[in-house]
């Protein structure tokens, strides 16, 4: 096992162990764009908000999601407030027997929840018997695992793309469709046709996902409906719980106590 220190270096690849856990509380973290070469990844934590980018993507992860990450797969992690960081790192030829190398988001049930805990304290050795049964469960459980739809896809076209990457790093609110024109010279219907194609949802559709996933990250921050409606630039409360509602199924409290 490896309690972490803020910033303190750590590379899973160095490690031979089919199975590394590691347990961190960090504040303010950037891992910057890193992959590893030899290890898969399992990310989550119980407390706190992530949000994971990759060259196309960008996902994030409240405490009932966890992130599988294939290995040699390109990413990078960010969190701005107090975070339990876990980390599960899984050798590649072994982990493949089981999940297939997608990068995906998992919901965590409670059985789960502790299994991976339980990993996390695990020291780095060669698997004994009752953890090699833990492993049994763990895996089951992840094959079972719905996935969650918490990823917005990126535009790659080289108008957009810089711009996009400013919001996200950022945390800056994308504009209007008018106003995105205005300042990138692309009439709205190019703009619309671009993101469509390369994201899969109209411009304004993929503005109201990525409202979506704020609005989640602002809510497990500890934010208040009032301040995220605010911040996200609702007409008012009611507002914002009927747009949260209509995307998740749930008003904000509702999503947050029953994920809880």
């Amino acid at each position: 096992m490896a309690v972490l220190k803020q910033n303190q270096y750590f590379d899973a690849d160095s490690i031979p162990e089919k199975v590394i856990g590691i347990a961190s509380d960090m504040v303010m973290h950037d891992s910057g764009f890193h992959f590893h070469t030899t290890k898969a990844q399992l990310l989550y934590a119980p407390s706190g908000c992530m949000t994971v980018t990759t060259s196309d993507r960008q996902l994030v992860l409240p405490p009932f999601r966890m992130l599988w990450i294939p290995t040699r797969k390109v990413h990078r992690v960010n969190f701005r407030n107090i975070v339990a960081y876990r980390s599960i790192y899984f050798d590649e030829d072994y982990s493949k027997k089981y999940i297939k190398p997608d990068l995906k988001v998992l919901h965590v049930n409670t059985l789960l929840k502790e299994i991976i805990e339980r990993i996390c304290c695990w020291e780095w050795s060669a698997l004994k018997n009752d953890q090699t049964n833990l492993l049994k469960v763990f895996w089951d459980e992840m094959q079972r695992a719905p996935e969650e739809k918490l990823t917005l896809t990126m535009p790659q076209d080289r108008r957009f793309k810089k711009t996009v990457e400013e919001w996200t790093q950022r945390y800056s609110m994308p504009p209007m469709l008018k106003d995105l024109a205005a300042k990138t010279g692309a009439v709205e219907k190019t703009i619309s046709r671009i993101f469509k194609k390369e994201t899969g949802l109209s411009y304004q559709d993929w503005r109201q996902q990525w409202r979506l996933q704020r609005s989640i990250e602002l809510l497990v921050e500890g934010n208040s409906i009032g301040e995220v409606s605010h911040i996200l630039d609702f007409s008012s409360d009611s507002a914002f719980i009927e747009f949260f509602k209509k995307q998740t199924g749930s008003t904000p409290l509702q999503y947050l106590m029953k994920n809880e």
